[in-house]
Parts: C-alpha cells; structure tokens; sequence
C-alpha cells in the first residue's frame, strides 16, 4: 500500500514539474510570449512548479510516515510555504480575471490600464502580501498553540489556530477573492455573449466586420481558456477548503487525504489546459524538446505563426 502511494506521489510530483517547467521556459524565452496575460500565467506556474518540488514531496512522507523527524522550525517553513503557495495562487488567478475583465469588456482601455510594468507590480505586490499575510497568521496559530494548549500528538506538523482566525482566514483567503473571480467571469461572459450577438446580426446584413473581430474572438477564446483553469482551481480546492471549516471528525481520514490530494492535483492540470487550448504552448513546446531553443536568436521567434 505504501509502495502503492509513494509510486504515485513521485509520478504526480515529475508531471507536475515538467509540465510547469515548459510553461515557465516557453514564457520566459520566447519575447513574443512576454504580454500581460502571459506574465499572469508565468507566476501561476512558479507556484505549481514549487507544489510540485516542495509540497508534493513533504505531503507524501507525512502520509507515510507517522511522525514529523524535521523539527519544529522546518515545520514552521512548510506551513509558510504551503499557506504562500495556495493563497498566491488564488491572488494569480483574481489578476488573471482582472486583465480578461478589461480585456474583453474594455478592449480600448485594456494597452493603457494593462502593461508590462503594471502586472509585474501586481505580481510582486501579490507574492509580498501573501508571505506577509501567512507568516502573520503560522505567528498566531503558534501563539494559540502555546496559550490553549491543545491535545496535539507529538511529532505531527500541523497548525492549530482559533475559531476567528479559522473564519478570517476562509473570508480573506478564499471567499473574498472566489466572489470576485466569478463575479468578473459572470461580466465577461455576459459582454462576450452580446458581442457575439451583434456580430452576427452585423454579418446578416451584409456589413463588413472583419477589422477587430478576429481580435475580439482572440479575447474570448483566452477568457474561456483561463475561465476554465479558474474553474478546475475551484473544483479542486471548495471541497477540502468546506471540510476544513466545517470540521472533520465525521470524515474518514482516507477521504481528508484524497482531498488534499485533489487540490495538489491542480498544480499539473494547468499546464495540460494550455497544450488543449493554446497552440503556442504546443509550438513552443516542440521548440524546446527539439533544443531548438538553444539556437542563435531563437527568443526572437514569432511564436504565432510558426508551424513548421
């Protein structure tokens, strides 16, 4: 069974990093690939590939083994890491509904209110806040421990904070920004919709229409794309993130396991998104197992239209 287990965990942890890995190189090489959007999706990457190289692995041998034989100061460390990994990734994903927000519902204001410099900010100002963020709340979980002292068996890693902060934390760290994204994801649908709409009653009267659709057609197809990486965040973290709050004492520990699982499991389904979806990444892709990377002026690519 255990065998069974780590097999698994090794196979999921390589998927994910791999697959990760192409997205994090095609971005950062290909200068055709260096937009707004893409930056978004880059830094959605740095955070599945750090699931994958870090998370996956320490998850796997706190299933195995029965004890922690790290220490509390590295205990400390992975529960930082793992509350900073999962809360810059919903950051992530609420920047991704923003930029498709003003994309498709304000495609004349999208080359002025989104830049380059702009979304690194929003990168950095991301990452930054959620380390700050988890750091304070690892600092008065311990503290909680320490005043209450709870029956807690000894050598397990994990952290037990109040019931405020439990709700705090579910508010600013999940409700809050999933309200956001589907709120935004809700507009840009309904204004693709009607985009659509009169589009086709343009081209039933006869009117030329082809300057700006294709552009138009562009967006929506990246705001389904990333709407449904949106949607597989959500259906792989709203099930543990609901037993979490409401408890566990009913739930087998088989079913908790399968659940935190199935929110690792994120990490490796973005970058198979992308290959159905973008037909850069599966060009770039082959540029990169075929080393062609490596040639002169290779970054220079157009990444768009190369077929070959």
């Amino acid at each position: 069974m255990w065998f069974g287990i780590g097999v698994c965990s090794a196979l999921l942890t390589v998927l994910s990093v791999f697959l990760n890995l192409l997205v994090i190189i095609s971005i950062s090489h290909f200068r055709k690939l260096h937009t707004p959007t893409n930056l978004i999706i880059l830094s959605l990457a740095v955070v599945d590939l750090l699931v994958g190289l870090i998370v996956m692995p320490i998850e796997a041998i706190k299933l195995i083994e029965t004890c922690w034989y790290f220490g509390e100061t590295l205990c400390d460390l992975f529960m930082i890491i793992m509350g900073l990994l999962i809360s810059t990734s919903i950051c992530n994903l609420v920047l991704v509904a923003v930029d498709r927000y003003v994309a498709v519902c304000h495609p004349l204001l999208y080359p002025q209110k989104i830049t380059t410099t702009k979304t690194l900010i929003s990168i950095c100002l991301c990452w930054f806040f959620s380390s700050t963020y988890n750091i304070g709340y690892l600092i008065s979980g311990r503290y909680f421990e320490s005043s209450q002292r709870p029956d807690v068996c000894y050598g397990k890693c994990y952290l037990v904070v109040s019931f405020s902060w439990t709700f705090t934390d579910l508010f600013f760290s999940f409700v809050l920004p999933c309200s956001l994204i589907i709120t935004l994801y809700l507009r840009i649908f309904y204004v693709a919709h009607q985009q659509v709409k009169l589009l086709n009653s343009l081209l039933k009267s006869g009117k030329c229409v082809m300057e700006g659709s294709v552009r138009r057609k562009s967006e929506r197809k990246a705001a389904m794309t990333l709407g449904i990486i949106v949607t597989a965040y959500l259906l792989c973290y709203i099930p543990y993130t609901i037993l979490s709050v409401t408890g566990t004492t009913v739930i087998s520990s088989a079913t908790i396991t399968f659940l935190i699982w199935t929110m690792y499991v994120n990490s490796s389904l973005n970058p198979l998104i992308y290959a159905l979806f973008y037909r850069w990444f599966k060009i770039s892709v082959k540029h990169i197992l075929t080393l062609k990377i490596l040639e002169p002026s290779s970054a220079l690519m157009d990444i768009f239209t190369d077929y070959k």
